[in-house]
């Protein structure tokens, strides 16, 4: 598999799984808001370091203090099967459910935010992010 079709397939895969978890988060019959989701991938610069890992995640976890943030879930990769379709390089992501796109920018802008980034900014070499929009509801 190409570099060019693992990050298109990686990139369907995780808008596609962030939608599950938008759907599985829904309760009742009634519609649900069209909300946005902003997962995010991080390559460690020490790649498996477990100490290093743990930081990121304790930073990650801050950011709930951001009031627009509506879910926050932070995960390792799991040991699943391995296939030529998982990419489990990363060390750490994080999924988040906003209610729309004002809110996204709000935790964007927000202070907490950016103090994660210049607290925490060292431990990354790499990032991608995948945004999303919740289409149940």
């Amino acid at each position: 598999m190409t570099a060019k079709s693992r990050r298109q397939f990686i990139q369907q895969t995780a808008l596609a799984g962030a939608a599950s978890l938008a759907a599985g988060a829904a309760t009742g019959s009634a519609p649900q808001p069209k909300a946005l989701i902003h997962h995010v991938f991080f390559w460690l610069k020490e790649p498996g370091s477990v100490a290093n890992r743990k930081k990121l995640a304790e930073g990650l976890a801050t950011l709930r203090a951001i009031p627009t943030i509506q879910q926050l879930h932070i995960g390792y990769p799991a040991s699943t099967e391995k296939r030529d379709v998982v990419d489990n390089s990363w060390d750490v992501s994080e999924v988040m459910f906003f209610a729309d796109t004002a809110g996204q920018k709000v935790y964007q802008d927000h202070p907490v935010h950016q103090a994660f980034v210049q607290n925490y900014g060292h431990l990354w070499a790499k990032v991608i992010v995948y945004d999303a929009m919740n289409i149940d509801g």
